[in-house]
């Protein structure tokens, strides 16, 4: 019987799963992405069809292919710097440099928020240049069944809420710490099965309910 060459298999595995539509499905989570921004806490219904190596989610990856390209250094997690597959998919399918350091990424990409180090780790941009920050892309279970947030601030008709969990530790006084930094500081978008929420830097989160 002729032999399968077990490297070829898992190159294939690691470079197949991306957008089947690249122009159109990266627009189409681009506009998701953004309109999260626009109104913070909303949830955008995404069809993500991405099949990315675990423990990498389809909706992370796909966001994650949409932003980043070869000018964005992308900071993994422990949780994904420790699969190679993962690696080596986003590597083929977004050209992303590997960030050095969280202060030198552009985008991080977290599948275990709960272990996540501090905000205050990641580039926070400049008072000139608050553009230069890291976005913080987290990977959860849920935006409806976790403690509820309730949010103000611009894009926010009076009040909105969300519940995303798992959240970082100590969620929400790192938060005020980092609205404290304002210009400067880091956005975060929340990739979920049902969907991407967005929190900007902008955002105050007026109470933890649940």
């Amino acid at each position: 019987m002729p032999r399968t060459d077990s490297s070829a298999v898992q190159t294939a595995d690691h470079i197949t799963g991306g957008f089947a539509k690249p122009v159109f499905d990266a627009q189409a989570i681009f506009r998701a992405v953004m309109d999260a921004m626009a109104r913070p806490g909303t949830i955008q219904p995404t069809k993500a069809e991405t099949q990315p190596p675990r423990p990498l989610s389809p909706v992370a990856a796909a966001i994650t292919l949409a932003l980043c390209d070869n000018d964005t250094p992308l900071w993994l997690d422990p949780a994904l710097r420790q699969s190679a597959a993962v690696a080596s998919w986003l590597g083929f399918h977004t050209g992303a440099p590997s960030a050095d350091t969280p202060a030198d990424a552009h985008f991080a990409l977290v599948a275990d928020p709960a272990g996540l180090i501090a905000f205050e780790n990641f580039a926070q941009g400049t008072q000139e240049y608050p553009d230069r920050s890291t976005t913080l892309i987290l990977q959860v279970t849920s935006l409806s069944s976790g403690a509820q947030l309730v949010l103000e601030g611009p894009g926010i008709d009076g009040r909105a809420a969300f519940a995303p969990t798992p959240l970082p530790r100590h969620f929400v006084e790192q938060w005020k710490q980092n609205r404290a930094r304002f210009p400067r500081g880091v956005d975060l978008i929340f990739a979920a099965p049902e969907g991407i929420a967005c929190l900007p830097r902008t955002t105050r989160i007026r109470a933890m309910e649940g």
